[in-house]
């Protein structure tokens, strides 16, 4: 498949290259895709066959290969290149010295020997028993943390307790230079760059019927919003979030989207248990922020099947179309009067 930025076809098959539960290689020819911010966590093979004159961009077009998948057993990757664009690799000041240089004669294997010399300013093994003044912890342990309150998380790592006191994140700028940014700060020049104002950010999410798409959008470009929505540590709504990060905008929680939408009595129009279907359809995004309410098939679930079969729910709209008619109502009542 080819993806370029002017290519819809090839963009509308983007998901399917970055997915990590496909079943089958996916082979994707692209003049600069990685050098974007796709996480391609399964890249196994990246082959250049253009110049790449950019530190910059070759750095990021490698780092689309550093990714690691445990679940598919993806530890390196490997980079083929025709052009010797990889002499980028000759620089130290990011790189620090190479572990090995292998240049192969003509009888030689391709392939460098497994057995490396150690280095020489390698540290010494770990010992196989602690010694005197050491402890080996092996398993949770009884270190107490912060309540809830406190906003910090409580967590593992290999069995040994520990908490986040800070997140960081580090990329190189359009001129090489390493870029350290907390996370909030990171997030909120992504989306700038994204959406030039306020405004811009509004047209596109009104006249979007599907507002999950723009969130997983955002998410194949590398910009999850679920980690700053847990430092927050409110139930935004992610429209809310994006306003509130990029521009400052004084966010409401879905519980207080939901209410005023109750106030408005915006289901007035409908029979009873259409109503019904609707309110459920307002809990179930104030409680779990649901976006893609239209999807009949939230209708399977509870608590919709105390109230009837889908297709009498359906039909209590009158049918399909006037159904998603009507969820799309709802959530434009959801963002009504953002100015």
């Amino acid at each position: 498949m080819r993806i370029t930025g002017s290519d819809k076809e090839g963009q509308d098959q983007l998901g399917n290259f970055i997915d990590p539960e496909s079943k089958y290689p996916v082979l994707v020819t692209t003049s600069r895709l990685l050098s974007t911010g796709v996480d391609a966590q399964t890249c196994r093979l990246i082959v250049l066959d253009r110049a790449v004159g950019s530190m910059t961009e070759f750095k990021q077009i490698v780092g689309r290969g550093t990714r690691v998948h445990e679940d598919t057993k993806k530890f390196y990757f490997t980079l083929i290149d025709f052009r010797g664009s990889s002499s980028h690799f000759a620089d130290k000041d990011f790189d620090g010295d190479p572990v090995q240089i292998y240049q192969p004669s003509p009888d030689d294997p391709i392939s460098p020997p497994d057995d490396l010399p150690p280095p020489d300013d390698a540290e010494d093994p770990i010992p196989p028993v602690p010694g005197q003044d050491e402890t080996i912890i092996d398993g949770p342990t009884d270190v107490t943390f912060p309540t809830k309150s406190d906003k910090i998380k409580k967590i593992y790592v290999d069995g040994v307790a520990a908490r986040i006191i800070a997140e960081r994140v580090e990329y190189l700028d359009e001129n090489g230079k390493l870029v350290t940014e907390t996370l909030r700060d990171f997030t909120k020049t992504a989306l700038k760059r994204r959406f030039s104002s306020l405004d811009d950010f509004l047209k596109r999410w009104k006249s979007t019927e599907r507002k999950q798409a723009i969130i997983e959008e955002l998410e194949a470009e590398g910009l999850a919003l679920d980690p700053i929505a847990e430092e927050l540590g409110k139930n935004l709504d992610p429209f809310d979030l994006i306003c509130h990060i990029a521009f400052d905008a004084k966010p409401l929680t879905r519980r207080e989207r939901a209410e005023n939408v109750k106030k408005r009595n915006v289901f007035t129009k409908y029979g009873p248990q259409a109503r019904a279907v609707l309110d459920a359809l307002l809990v179930k995004y104030q409680d779990e922020g649901i976006l893609n309410l239209d999807d009949t098939n939230v209708l399977r679930i509870a608590p919709f099947t105390a109230m009837g079969s889908v297709v009498q729910l359906i039909k209590a709209f009158g049918g399909k179309e006037a159904f998603e008619q009507a969820v799309h109502d709802l959530q434009n009542a959801l963002y009504e009067g953002v100015a």
